[in-house]
């Protein structure tokens, strides 16, 4: 009996062997990055105990038990539970709502213990399945406004259960999910035009009903720094002077000016590059966006390869969450976007993101295996 439970344990994991190494290198890059740069400013703190660096770990190792579970695989089966996950993760944003903790003013978190998770990043994970069944299921058929009001409903119910958080920035990694799907179904330029209008409507609407007097604050002072240098304004100016102040190869881990004397506030999630382009400079951002641009094009190989319309929707999918989330916090940091708490992907702090951004890559790996292996009608990765 043992003996039997032995072989199917290693026949389970025995896939493994077929998985993108450079993929899973850029990912372990990122990582070591991004823990660097949270100890680094966990040297300046009070208690020097490193809790947030324990923590990270802690996520680390669960993300790697959650990656290893699900990279083996088959991950074409998503599409029979794409309907049930979508609900669910529904029911979980409506639930946070109301019996959620409200964290820098948004009511997102569900905190039990010492564990706290934000179910909008699974609605990222769901998200993505929900539009890739439903739009490789249209076939080849020409984009129509079937097509867009549909697929529309499907993203509109978590963006404004979000919005009611309010989270901004998850809503906007929501819409920008939709947006590259019609991108890649074929939108014609009038549907655009809709878009564009509702999105003014939308922005309108959450103007003046839904975003805190926060969010609203942010949003003039990225427009106007000036209006408030010390006050709302601060985090962004001291992020540019850190980032500029770097130089070729900057401070050094445990030296940079702003990190360590606690000029630069949420130094270990939402200015991370900020604290990475200070104490390792160019060159520390060098190899943080070849990791990033590592991931990119792995990813882009897969959906390029893919010969089913599933796969490659799901793969661009996994993309686009990584893609804007980079996008959106390192404009953070260089002033070019308003704050809004989106993460650095497998760098900054954060348990239930870290853990998400595993899953969705242990998506990517499955297809990766599933190409090398010949166990789905898809073509081979080189």
């Amino acid at each position: 009996m043992f003996k039997i439970q032995t072989q199917r344990f290693f026949r389970f994991f025995y896939p493994l062997r077929s998985i993108d190494w450079l993929l899973f290198l850029s990912i372990f890059s990122l990582l070591l990055i991004g823990l660097s740069a949270i100890y680094s400013v966990e040297l300046s703190q009070d208690v020097s105990e490193f809790i947030h660096v324990q923590k990270q770990v802690l996520a680390i190792f669960l993300g790697i038990a959650v990656f290893f579970c699900i990279a083996p695989s088959n991950y074409k089966l998503l599409q029979n539970y794409a309907l049930v996950l979508y609900f669910l993760c529904a029911l979980l944003l409506i639930g946070v709502l109301v019996l959620g903790e409200t964290i820098r003013g948004s009511t997102g978190w569900f905190v039990i213990g010492f564990v706290s998770f934000q179910p909008v990043e699974l609605m990222k994970v769901s998200l993505v399945i929900a539009l890739a069944t439903y739009f490789s299921r249209q076939g080849r058929r020409p984009f129509d406004a079937r097509m867009f009001l549909e697929s529309g409903f499907i993203s509109f119910i978590p963006v404004m259960l979000v919005l009611l958080q309010p989270d901004f920035g998850s809503a906007s990694i929501l819409l920008g999910i939709w947006f590259f799907f019609l991108f890649f179904a074929g939108i014609p330029w009038r549907y655009l035009f809709y878009l564009a209008l509702a999105g003014c409507v939308l922005f309108f609407i959450s103007w003046n009903f839904l975003f805190a007097d926060y969010q609203i604050a942010r949003i003039m002072t990225f427009l106007d720094p000036s209006l408030d240098p010390l006050g709302k304004g601060y985090n962004v100016t001291q992020a540019i002077i850190a980032v500029g102040s770097g130089g070729w190869f900057g401070s050094g881990l445990g030296f940079g000016t702003q990190s360590q004397l606690k000029f630069l506030p949420e130094s270990q999630t939402d200015f991370i590059f900020a604290v990475i382009a200070e104490e390792l400079g160019f060159f520390g951002v060098f190899l943080l966006l070849s990791a990033f641009g590592l991931c990119l094009f792995r990813l882009g190989r897969q959906v390029s390869h893919s010969r089913d319309d599933f796969t490659a929707y799901l793969v661009l999918g996994i993309a686009t969450v990584f893609f804007l989330q980079i996008v959106v916090n390192i404009g953070m940091n260089l002033g070019l976007f308003p704050v809004t708490g989106i993460g650095l992907p497998f760098v900054s702090y954060g348990g239930s993101s870290l853990i998400v951004m595993f899953s969705l890559f242990a998506i990517a790996q499955s297809v990766a295996i599933h190409y090398r292996s010949g166990h789905a009608d898809v073509g081979v990765l080189s």
